[in-house]
């Protein structure tokens, strides 16, 4: 109970803070700035630094944690958080992404308003498709314009947390901030790979650079510097006007963490909002939060769940993460011989998995992963509908959906063996996929 209200509690601390300061209740007050405002939830890339585990789907679409898919997170703070005006921009090979959020998100009360929109890349604006994050907002300006937004939330479909966007609204309303940027701190190496700011006491972003060769650190901190989340806060008028200066700039990356930031911060007021004031799920004394852009950290985020108590808390009644209820039978272990036994131990089997006469250890099994007799799954992840055969033995490794592992089969056993079939990451990692099985 300790641990639960430890890692949900920052948020309403923030809550009540920002109520002391600006005398508002800041969940009543922020619930009519989510009835203004449209997210726009950013789902077009690619994911190319997770392989040919995205050469089939967009990152987005790739699952996560036994029964989810990516998305799902963001979609699911933009509900938690009363935002339920929602347009997902996709592109790269959307299908599978976009009947997930068909087939999963259309709960929504539409009476009221509420939707969940999928929005393909449609070129409304000329003949060309999106060249970066601010020109898929703006090729999709009509829909804000339909909605009559007062403002507008940018997010990335991509990264896995738990956050109360209410409270960062609330917080650029009252501060009267034309932008709000969502911040955390990370080590000074990892700077290279995210947008970087230099922040005043009061808030105020100073300077903004995008993935710097030599990131800024904290004042306070040498060895971390303050890093851009890729979510966004703008007034909704202010937002139509940068988009539209932006596009007309034949050289400009159009991109929110390359041009509209730095612009915006020499000439206007843009906020940190610190994600450790609105983060629902803390990691002990830090916020949670996961860019899975790599192999060996969507392994690793993964197996975290398998630990007793796992940094990302999915057991939370207050802030549900939602997807595709998929209505499958229960998971199933047989068989209770010395030789042949069904079990699993520190880990995650969802339902429709059939565990017959072998061992899951440190592992997760997505939905519909069949395990045959005598088989070994060690510290792995296997998507949904995977068959293991008999007599496998799996270590370390990422099965990609619906591969079928034949009887005897073996990786993470012999590294040389794997790097000549499979790919192995730095750390170790056996991706495999049905194409590097000649099952396609």
């Amino acid at each position: 109970m300790q641990e639960t209200a430890s890692r949900t509690g920052s948020g309403t601390a923030r809550m009540r803070q920002v109520e002391a300061e600006h005398g508002v209740h800041a969940k009543r007050g922020s619930s009519h700035l989510t009835q203004r405002t449209l997210a726009f939830v950013l789902a077009g890339g690619r994911g190319a630094r997770l392989k040919q585990l995205t050469d089939r789907r967009a990152k987005p679409a790739v699952p996560f944690a036994g029964k989810f898919k990516i998305i799902d997170f963001a979609l699911s703070n933009c509900v938690n958080s009363g935002v339920r005006h929602i347009a997902v921009l996709t592109q790269y090979k959307a299908q599978s992404l976009i009947r997930h959020i068909e087939r999963g998100w259309g709960f929504l009360a539409a009476n009221l308003g509420e939707y969940v929109d999928v929005v393909p890349a449609q070129q409304r604006t000329g003949e060309s498709w999106y060249a970066g994050t601010a020109d898929a907002v703006f090729q999709n300006l009509e829909l804000l314009r339909e909605t009559r937004a007062e403002y507008v939330l940018v997010l990335a479909g991509d990264h896995v947390y738990k956050m109360d966007y209410s409270i960062m609204l609330a917080e650029h309303v009252s501060s009267g901030a034309d932008a709000t940027v969502g911040c955390i701190d990370v080590a000074l190496a990892d700077g290279v790979n995210f947008g970087v700011m230099a922040v005043e006491e009061s808030g105020r972003v100073q300077a903004f650079e995008e993935k710097p060769r030599q990131p800024r650190p904290c004042p306070d901190d040498p060895h971390r510097c303050l890093a851009s989340m890729g979510i966004y806060v703008f007034s909704a008028a202010l937002l139509c006007e940068e988009l539209q200066r932006d596009a007309a700039v034949a050289e400009s990356s159009h991109d929110f963490g390359k041009d509209i930031l730095p612009r915006l911060v020499q000439r206007r007021r843009v906020l940190a909002h610190r994600y450790a004031d609105s983060c629902v799920n803390m990691a002990g004394t830090r916020p949670y939060w996961r860019d899975v852009g790599t192999l060996d950290a969507f392994w690793e985020a993964n197996l975290d769940l398998t630990h007793v108590v796992p940094e990302l808390n999915l057991y939370d009644d207050q802030w549900p993460i939602l997807s595709l209820p998929a209505q499958l039978p229960p998971a199933k272990f047989v068989f209770d011989e010395d030789a042949r036994r069904g079990l699993a131990v520190d880990s995650l089997v969802s339902s429709g998995c059939i565990v017959s006469g072998a061992t899951v250890r440190r592992s997760v099994l997505f939905s519909k992963v069949h395990v045959g007799e005598h088989s070994l799954v060690e510290d792995s992840v296997v998507l949904p509908g995977a068959t293991v055969g008999r007599g496998v033995v799996l270590r370390r490794a990422i099965v990609d959906k619906r591969c079928v592992l034949p009887d005897g089969f073996k990786a993470g056993v012999f590294p040389l063996e794997d790097r000549s079939r499979f790919h192995l990451t730095e750390r170790g990692i056996v991706l495999i996929t049905p194409d590097m099985l000649g099952e396609r």
